[in-house]
């Protein structure tokens, strides 16, 4: 498919674990020409904070920040415009954009719910079509639903099931009830003669530190198992690639499939996962994908040894990222996902 091939796309974005970049390359393979700009003008822990809770504090940083990426784009033309998440856009800036690109098609995706990020919803009404990863954030709204991807480099891990060392890996940034529920999972993992690998991630001492503090689930969070450091992709990679199972812990608060639910089963491996509302998508079975309750953490030893189930083609490639570029630039349809909104 060549549709974008010789297109001009403009893509601004949340630093997301490399994924917008990764994006871009997808893009780039697609025929088109891209610019990424960071969507935030700073990605300090302070910034980050600020523009998230209350923007306006940081309205001039953000205002000189963006009249400076407008002078270096004025002389530029494009035929997209995607933006990612949009904790810190202001309007003038989009306004802009259509100004200077009579027919450009503006893109909004989300991969966060409305709850967590209000900022998202002030410009909504200046896309031509908007995307969100939650199903009631998408019926809430009235927008597209469209759940996330993963990435090539998983794929090639799809039949490759040999070398295993762990039963169970978890890999996420701590917050909410995450460390509690995944201790328990390694509890259960000693007692059943299996291993587990466990990596919590903190963009922040500070943040960490308050959340010790202040929140009762972090209270016994041993400081030995934080890093203030993420693992690389490749890195990562090579965990999925020795394990059988990915835990994916959710945030209490969203209803969305994270990206480590596609990572897992694009890589072919099984998933325990915190969120029931997988039941309504079309790639789950309880060969490849096992609920487990947040509060009564309990597992069928079965699960780890019966085979992956493959995924039949055109389903595996509406979850991959060239799928979700497809979609999300209009290129191609999938019914796939409009039956989990009547589910």
């Amino acid at each position: 498919m060549d549709l974008l091939n010789n297109k001009s796309i403009l893509i601004l974005s949340v630093k997301f674990f490399n994924y917008e970049n990764l994006i871009k390359e997808e893009l780039t393979q697609m025929g088109a020409y891209v610019d990424i700009y960071d969507e935030r003008p700073s990605n300090s822990f302070l910034s980050k904070v600020v523009i998230r809770l209350k923007k306006d504090l940081y309205r001039t940083s953000i205002k000189r920040y963006y009249e400076k990426l407008m002078e270096k784009l004025q002389f530029k033309s494009y035929d997209y415009f995607l933006l990612i998440k949009g904790e810190a856009i202001p309007s003038f800036f989009i306004d802009f954009l259509r100004e200077n690109n009579e027919n450009i098609k503006m893109i909004y995706y989300t991969y966060d719910s409305f709850k967590n990020n209000k900022n998202g919803l002030n410009n909504l009404h200046l896309f031509d079509s908007s995307y969100t990863f939650d199903r009631k954030d998408a019926i809430s709204y009235g927008i597209n639903f469209r759940p996330l991807f993963f990435a090539g480099d998983y794929a090639s891990l799809y039949r490759e099931r040999d070398d295993l060392k762990y039963t169970v890996a978890f890999i996420g940034t701590a917050h909410s009830d995450r460390y509690s529920i995944s201790e328990r999972v390694r509890q259960w993992c000693e007692s059943n003669g299996k291993n587990m690998f466990a990596f919590y991630f903190s963009p922040s001492e500070l943040l960490f530190y308050i959340n010790r503090l202040i929140k009762k689930s972090f209270r016994g969070f041993r400081i030995r198992h934080i890093s203030f450091h993420s693992l690389s992709h490749l890195e990562i990679k090579e965990i999925y690639r020795r394990s059988v199972a990915i835990l994916d812990i959710n945030h209490p608060d969203q209803d969305g499939l994270t990206m480590r639910t596609f990572e897992t089963l694009g890589a072919g491996r099984k998933l325990i996962t915190t969120n029931p509302n997988i039941k309504k998508y079309p790639f789950y079975n309880t060969q490849n994908v096992m609920i487990i309750d947040r509060e009564q953490v309990d597992f069928d030893p079965a699960f780890f040894e019966t085979e992956f189930l493959n995924f039949e083609p055109q389903l595996y490639a509406a979850m991959s990222l060239r799928g979700w570029l497809e979609e999300v630039f209009d290129l191609r349809k999938s019914n796939y996902w409009e039956k989990v909104l009547k589910d």
